[in-house]
């Protein structure tokens, strides 16, 4: 009887939460009647529907434009400027940044320099992958830097149980593309691309966990197959290969403002929140979490080695001697892929130099110890803000040509003459007239996280709508015995809960969700909202527990080299190490980077906020 209830009631789910949850909640906007009750409906609500996604993420983020304006809290045109912020401009520019360095291979070429850099001992092999992987995914989404190195590492890991059993590559062979390696190869990424009218590409980068899995899903039984019959020590340097790939996209991606979604949403609320505000930029937010980045990365990997490859890690380390085979066949596989990608393109020079141009801009805007560029327009230097220079630059991918006046376009008949033209004048029009710039809008279009942005204007209108409505002063006030605490106690108490909550939802919603709550619980503690937000944010990513915990971990986890109850135990330590490490920052070279220490005067007084 009851196991027929509870089968039934799971099975309808998604009703009776859609069902349910509203009439529970109705006292508040119905009994108490205030528009603080009121905005409380709304937050609890989408809080329930995001964290459980009985609907889709963007379908409940849409939900502050048909509540605030029913219940008087904000007007229609209020909640629809909330929206779209500048947030989105950078976001856009990243992405077009993005679509060139994996159109034009550029990643890979990165990623093979630097494991073939490091080594191929297990577990400098290990490293250089987690490097690889962390120094990509600092540019570009999570789930494409995983997607990226993870063929290469599968490559690798199958050349060395080949080396094992006698049947690797040796030398003067070329690689192989036999049918069993189909799934692995490294131009996996251009396959995809060709197949993007399909839609599937058209999902949510770091929500796309499923398309990115079954994208693996052919090679997996395979690779369970040869696990099965792999020797125990290749089993466990995949694990901790793979796993290592899974973290370290995670902890890469926190080290630069737009490396992850939890970091530009923080940045936008507190532009949004806190106006006055200017001490978040692309440079500081570098120098207070690249250390944390490199200190997590290399004591996650410590971690794995211990937990995986054994505590005596030394032997995997010695610098000299000779190689075992299958630290031949490792080698041999990195360099014969690294072979054949030739020489360095014109495209990939380019969108390199565009890349360094991005970065260097960013960091010389507003450095904060030199006036910086910013200074040339002494009028409105604000203005100018890193979404200006990610947009401008992102838009150069679409005007400048991917070839030179020599290349034969088949779309236009007139090109098949082009060879034959005397005129160098006639020659560039009609290159210009129907030229293929580095990307399309089409290949932009597959790329762009259109979700995200929908589902963050989605919790800036929530934050706009919670200081509306006076909810946030509410919050602030009822928080406040909490100032008898520690301030570090405090900090901690939030990222742990923060740490918790991102292991069941995603870390976009996680972060949209806590931001409105944590702001005002800074301020009635009356402490710098930085000193909170900012672990807070951190801790988001840290979502190291399950496989299905973020799409990272559900992308590696799909090829099938370890278990879930693997990435529980490495993942408990992770947690660890991330937290400890980001109460570190906080605690010591943060305190002076952001003034930590002290309330700012950009923060409202204590019990002085108006709604």
């Amino acid at each position: 009887m009851w196991s027929k209830l509870r089968s039934v009631a799971w099975n309808y789910r998604r009703a009776l939460l859609i069902g349910v949850t509203p009439p529970l909640m109705l006292p508040l906007p119905l009994v108490i009647a205030t528009k603080e009750a009121c905005c409380a409906f709304v937050l609890l609500l989408m809080a329930v529907f995001w964290t459980t996604e009985v609907i889709p993420l963007p379908v409940t983020a849409m939900l502050p434009a048909i509540l605030f304006p029913a219940f008087g809290i904000m007007t229609s045109s209020q909640v629809a400027t909330a929206y779209f912020k500048d947030f989105h401009f950078l976001l856009v520019g990243v992405i077009c940044l993005a679509t060139s360095i994996q159109k034009w291979g550029l990643h890979r070429r990165a990623a093979l320099r630097l494991v073939g850099a490091v080594g191929v001992q297990p577990a400098l092999l290990t490293l250089g992958f987690m490097s690889g992987c962390g120094f990509l995914s600092m540019w570009v989404h999570n789930t494409s830097a995983v997607t990226m190195v993870m063929p290469i590492a599968e490559a690798v890991l199958r050349q060395v149980r080949r080396a094992d059993d006698g049947g690797g590559r040796l030398a003067g062979e070329g690689p192989r593309r036999g049918r069993d390696d189909r799934g692995l190869q490294l131009d996996e990424i251009h396959v995809e691309k060709e197949n993007e009218g399909s839609g599937e590409d058209h999902k949510l980068p770091e929500e796309r966990s499923s398309s990115s899995s079954s994208s693996s899903s052919s090679s997996s039984d395979a690779t369970q197959a040869a696990c099965a019959t792999a020797p125990p020590r290749d089993l466990m340097v995949g694990k901790a290969m793979c796993i290592g790939v899974a973290y370290a996209s995670n902890i890469g991606g926190i080290a630069t403002l737009p490396g992850t979604s939890p970091n530009l949403i923080f940045s936008e609320y507190l532009r949004q929140t806190y106006p006055e505000c200017n001490c978040i930029n692309f440079g500081k937010w570098l120098a207070l979490c690249l250390p944390i980045s490199v200190l997590m990365l290399l004591l996650t990997w410590a971690w794995l080695c211990w937990l995986f490859i054994g505590s005596d890690v030394r032997s995997l380390w010695r610098c000299g001697g000779e190689l075992s085979e299958r630290e031949k066949a490792s080698r041999k596989v990195i360099q014969d892929e690294y072979r054949a990608l030739g020489p360095m393109s014109g495209q990939e020079m380019f969108t390199q130099v565009v890349f360094l141009l991005m970065v260097l801009l960013w960091l010389t805007r507003s450095p904060g110890f030199f006036p910086g560029w910013a200074s040339f327009f002494p009028r409105h230097a604000d203005y100018v803000t890193d979404a200006t220079v990610a947009l401008v630059l992102g838009i150069l991918f679409f005007l400048v040509p991917a070839y030179g006046p020599s290349r034969k376009y088949g779309q236009n008949p007139d090109h098949k003459n082009m060879e034959k033209c005397e005129s160098v004048r006639k020659m560039v029009l009609m290159m210009c007239l129907s030229p293929e710039s580095m990307i399309t809008w089409e290949e932009f279009q597959a790329s762009m996280p259109w979700e995200v942005a929908l589902l963050v204007g989605g919790g800036f209108a929530l934050a706009e709508g919670t200081k509306e409505s006076g909810l946030s002063r509410w919050v602030s006030e009822l928080l406040s015995p909490l100032g008898d605490l520690p301030p570090l106690a405090t900090v901690a108490v939030a990222c742990i809960i923060v740490t918790t909550v991102t292991e069941l939802a995603s870390n976009a919603t996680t972060i949209t969700i806590f931001l409105p709550i944590l702001s005002p619980l800074a301020e009635g503690i009356h402490v710098n909202p930085l000193s909170v937000l900012i672990p807070a944010t951190l801790c988001t990513s840290f979502s190291f527990l399950l496989p299905a915990s973020n799409p990272p971990n559900a992308v590696v986890f799909a090829y099938g080299h370890f278990s879930a109850a693997d990435m529980v135990k490495a993942g408990l330590g992770a947690n660890v190490i991330g937290l400890l490490a980001v109460l570190l920052a906080v605690s010591t070279w943060g305190v002076p980077l952001f003034s930590l220490d002290t309330y700012p005067d950009w923060a409202p007084p204590f019990n002085a906020t108006a709604p």
